[in-house]
């Protein structure tokens, strides 16, 4: 807190249009809601903004063709969190009979925008390389 650090954001990098996520997440909220109130409607948008929030990371990502070990490492287990809900859904399912169709859809859209991350994370970093994207 003593000392001033440089700004991280770089303007000319950081361009993802982040609206559209707000716009798309809200506007598949009012479709696929249990029930419209507003308590429902915001639960349902925070699931369908969450499968997508990661969007943006990876998008510079892809813009820089690189990252830290510290940031790729967080990204994994941003998205084996998620792939944890999975073990969840079969436990509901199975042990209390009960299926969420919105969460699940909306954890499947994340699991697979995650997909490549994935791959290129195990081919390279597990393997003691650095990330960088395939040219």
């Amino acid at each position: 807190m003593a000392f001033k650090y440089r700004k991280s954001i770089k303007e000319d990098i950081d361009t993802f249009p982040v609206r559209y996520l707000v716009g798309g997440s809200f506007l598949l909220s009012l479709i696929f809601t249990h029930k419209y109130s507003f308590g429902e409607i915001l639960w349902s948008f925070s699931l369908w903004l969450e499968s997508v929030a990661i969007l943006p990371q990876l998008f510079i990502l892809q813009r820089t063709g690189e990252a830290e070990n510290i940031t790729t490492h967080y990204i994994f287990a941003l998205g084996i969190y998620r792939v944890l809900y999975i073990p969840n859904w079969l436990y509901r399912y199975f042990g209390e009979g009960k299926f969420d169709y919105i969460a699940v859809l909306a954890g499947l859209i994340q699991t697979a925008v995650y997909s490549d991350f994935f791959y290129i994370y195990y081919t390279k970093v597990m393997q003691g390389q650095n990330f960088e994207l395939p040219v």
